[in-house]
């Protein structure tokens, strides 16, 4: 289910969870939500905090008393005390607007996942001192969880799972862009840059006049 009472965002997040494999319900205010969510099977609510008539607050609030359906909260509101109060309405994620709608997907994977079993044991993918959980779209270097965005997360991902291999600007773009978008290669080398300055600058290295790669850890 998801609560949003901005039309366009809410047939967005529709549209995307759809093509995703998901059935949607919707709905624009706080009195809708509750009086759906009596009526539906839902598994998910997606939920907006500024929302008219009762706010997300109480909405989760409601969900919560009724069921152990899990919430994500949605919100623009992205200061401490509004992220505190929305876990202490027992919200399983809260993610801020704007927002990156590829990993905004696979949060909502990772919630239905630590659904069906708490204790499940997400797979990850590590280098050095880097640790990569793919299906919860997170990167922790030495133990802390920075945060990337989708393309660079994308880029890194690629580039670690197979460690060695060289993989060139056009080749990257083919794999991670949108095919009938028209990106300067440039843009490829932007992201690398910004992934160096995050996850520190001896881990991606520039093969000359091929590309980029992480070297090969030895045994």
């Amino acid at each position: 289910m998801i609560v949003e009472d901005e039309p366009e965002l809410r047939q967005l997040l529709a549209s995307y969870l759809i093509n995703d494999g998901y059935s949607v319900v919707e709905a624009e205010d706080g009195v809708a939500a509750i009086s759906l969510f009596g009526r539906e099977t839902v598994d998910l609510v997606i939920l907006d905090i500024m929302i008219p008539k009762i706010d997300g607050y109480g909405v989760c609030e409601y969900v919560k008393k009724q069921s152990n359906v899990p919430v994500i909260f949605l919100s623009a509101l992205d200061d401490e005390k509004s992220m505190v109060k929305g876990y202490d309405s027992l919200a399983d994620d809260y993610v801020t607007k704007p927002f990156s709608m590829p990993v905004f997907l696979r949060k909502v994977k990772a919630v239905f996942r630590r659904d069906t079993s708490s204790s499940e044991d997400f797979t990850k993918v590590c280098y050095k001192d880097i640790e990569i959980i793919p299906d919860m779209a997170t990167v922790k270097v030495n133990g802390k969880e920075i945060e990337l965005t989708s393309k660079e997360f994308d880029i890194l991902l690629t580039l670690i799972k197979n460690p060695g291999r060289v993989y060139s600007r056009e080749r990257l773009l083919e794999m991670l862009w949108d095919y009938s978008a028209i990106v300067d290669e440039r843009i490829v080398d932007s992201h690398i840059k910004n992934l160096r300055h995050k996850v520190g600058e001896g881990v991606i290295e520039t093969v000359r006049g091929r590309g980029y790669r992480v070297a090969q850890m030895d045994n």
